[in-house]
């Protein structure tokens, strides 16, 4: 069932027409889809945000790429955003397993093809939304091309820690301590207890302040620390992603020099075995490239509308 959500596009700062609506997953959650379609002939990209975002925040992206010619989805995956809470702490990031992150995929895809939304398709994960994209990449999918922004396909942990990690995930996840604050959270939202000036995620105080901005507006969008079920249940699905090949596919991946929040050293490692890849780091750039300065956000996206193009070729070419 398909049902109209609100969608707060004076916040966004989106495309006009935009519309939101309730999607419900094969267990039952109901997550929120946005769609920017007006205008945009030569594509959709299904942007795939990272824990703690919401469809508002990509309002900007949506107006980049529609000035660009490309039609844009964002989603709340389960558990963040207007979607339905999985804790009783609502502010608190969690979810059961990693792989129920795919039934609002399914169900995201559903939508986009009821909607006749424009094709070729094309897939950018932020962060987490990074490692839910390869994961569906990995398997059938309908996608052309694909864009990563700082994708969390290894989750850091202490040197110590490291060897040991994949077994304290299988310990952690559904036991007694699952449902508490990874270590170092809180239920204080980053961007409420972070400085500006030494924060983790952009450089451009415009951005940051749009970013404080939504969640003064807009509390009910706003999350917290992981649970460490999360954590556990992150840390094993990338030890699996490990494992595969990369698709093939042409893919655009940017990292920022000053990435202080997933593990670059994964990033690195799958570049170099993507042959149709191409790995792009911004110097001084911290975590969040579309959050950044209006010229790495422009370099940034121009180099994802690169990638789409020269595989939107190929994608007419065979028909």
């Amino acid at each position: 069932m398909i049902e109209e959500a609100p969608l707060h596009n004076d916040l966004a700062r989106g495309p006009e027409g935009g519309t939101a609506w309730w999607l419900n997953t094969a267990d039952g959650v109901r997550i929120r889809l946005g769609v920017w379609s007006k205008a945009g002939s030569k594509g959709t990209v299904f942007l795939l945000p990272g824990r703690t975002e919401y469809i508002e925040k990509y309002g900007p992206a949506a107006q980049e790429f529609l000035s660009r010619g490309y039609a844009m989805l964002a989603v709340d995956w389960r558990g963040q955003g207007l979607a339905d809470r999985l804790c009783a702490d609502p502010v608190k990031g969690h979810v059961a397993a990693f792989g129920d992150y795919q039934r609002d995929f399914d169900v995201v895809l559903d939508a986009a093809a009821r909607f006749c939304l424009p094709r070729p398709w094309f897939v950018l994960g932020h962060s987490m939304g990074g490692a839910i994209g390869l994961r569906r990449l990995m398997g059938t999918h309908p996608f052309t091309a694909a864009a990563f922004s700082a994708p969390m396909w290894s989750i850091g942990l202490p040197t110590l820690l490291q060897p040991s990690g994949p077994a304290l995930a299988q310990m952690l996840k559904g036991s007694l301590l699952s449902m508490r604050y990874a270590p170092g959270f809180s239920d204080q939202t980053y961007v409420f207890r972070a400085p500006f000036h030494d924060n983790k995620l952009t450089t451009d105080a415009g951005m940051w302040a749009f970013m404080v901005h939504h969640l003064h507006a807009l509390p009910a969008v706003t999350l917290a620390g992981p649970s460490l079920q999360w954590v556990a249940e992150g840390i094993l699905e990338c030890e699996d992603l490990d494992e595969h090949p990369s698709p093939d596919l042409p893919c655009y991946c940017a990292l920022g020099s000053n990435e202080r929040i997933i593990e670059t050293k994964a990033v690195f490692d799958r570049m170099q075995r993507w042959p149709k890849g191409r790995l792009e780091v911004f110097e001084g750039a911290e975590h969040e490239l579309m959050m950044e300065s209006e010229e790495r956000r422009r370099r940034f996206y121009d180099g994802c509308v690169a990638c789409f193009s020269g595989a939107t070729e190929h994608f007419h070419a065979t028909g």
